[in-house]
């Protein structure tokens, strides 16, 4: 690692900035394996022609949940060999409702040069008061690795982390950031008590702009926008970015809200079940490579995928640097 664990949280503030991804996991058709190549060929492109500054591996997006933990493992180490070179940073998701896959996990992702890393928090059963077992959970893993760790809050836990508790966890000396996905007022008041000592983040992509302009923040900690609501030709998401950052508010309003009917066609037709589905079927329409889910998860049926395709079409998303000229000559 670049850093000791007592410089973690000044490490993470100097680079834990910008647009962060999380990586849709592709599988071979047929028989499911990982598709490695077509991994490393999505994050070379993300990274070096969309601009991405870092990705998220094997996460809920990645559908980690149906890999084994070797193959997370394998997942880390394509990575971190694919961003080599180019300045990008990984965080991996090392979640998982078992403490010691979680440490292993860990462990791994330290020595095969990750960044840092992502812990969701647990689903606690017949638990009504949660903080005590999380302070105890995330000192564990604290104590227990020297990488930079991300807290990660989300509905799905069935509870969320009040800001106090994780304000309170922020004292860690490797707790550097969070994925905090949860109402604004709520990461709002994070962001007030332990914005010094924490990065504060969500993974909505229609509030990112908002948030650097209004709340002061540096990082995207993530979701799959970066890489679908933008294309070589065409990176919205990464021009916005930069004109906040510059303190260009309204020139970077105006970018973002040119975005909205790419927005609403990938939002508009992916079914409620369906989610890691319908994005990769988008990858494949960028270019990208999707390819099949695994079970438990739905492929789309063939009218999902031509309604997807329509909105695709139509929705002003421009996909080659002649379409971009020809768009921007345009009478």
């Amino acid at each position: 690692m670049e850093y000791r664990k007592p410089e973690a949280k000044e490490w993470a503030r100097a680079h834990m900035r910008g647009i962060w991804a999380a990586a849709l996991q592709p599988f071979r058709p047929g028989d499911l394996a990982l598709d490695e190549d077509g991994m490393r060929a999505n994050i070379r492109h993300w990274v070096r022609e969309l601009g991405i500054d870092g990705v998220f591996i094997a996460g809920k997006q990645g559908e980690f949940f149906s890999m084994s933990v070797a193959e997370r493992k394998r997942a880390f180490e394509i990575a971190v060999d694919a961003v080599r070179g180019t300045g990008a940073r990984t965080i991996m998701s090392v979640s998982d409702q078992n403490l010691a896959v979680v440490l292993d996990l860990a462990r791994h992702a330290q020595a095969v040069g990750a960044d840092a890393i992502v812990v969701h928090a647990p689903v606690l059963h017949f638990v009504s008061r949660q903080d005590r077992i999380l302070k105890e959970y995330y000192r564990r893993i604290s104590e227990s690795v020297d990488i930079a760790i991300a807290l990660w809050s989300h509905p799905d836990s069935g509870y969320l982390m009040s800001p106090e508790l994780c304000a309170e966890l922020a004292e860690l000396p490797n707790v550097v950031a969070i994925k905090y996905s949860v109402p604004r007022q709520m990461y709002r008041r994070l962001t007030e008590i332990a914005g010094d000592r924490l990065i504060v983040s969500t993974a909505s992509e229609e509030e990112w702009l908002d948030n650097i302009l209004e709340l002061g923040w540096q990082l995207y900690l993530c979701s799959s926008p970066p890489y679908l609501l933008q294309t070589a030709a065409d990176r919205r998401m990464r021009e916005y970015t930069d004109l906040a950052f510059a303190g260009r508010a309204e020139e970077a309003r105006r970018v973002s809200a040119s975005l909205e009917p790419v927005r609403r066609a990938l939002k508009s037709t992916r079914p409620p079940d369906k989610p890691q589905a319908h994005q990769k079927f988008w990858q494949e329409l960028l270019g990208q490579v999707g390819g099949p889910v695994r079970p438990p998860m739905l492929e789309l049926t063939e009218e999902e995928r031509e309604a997807t395709r329509r909105a695709f079409e139509s929705c002003g998303l421009r996909r080659t640097a002649d379409a971009a000229q020809a768009r921007e000559t345009s009478p």
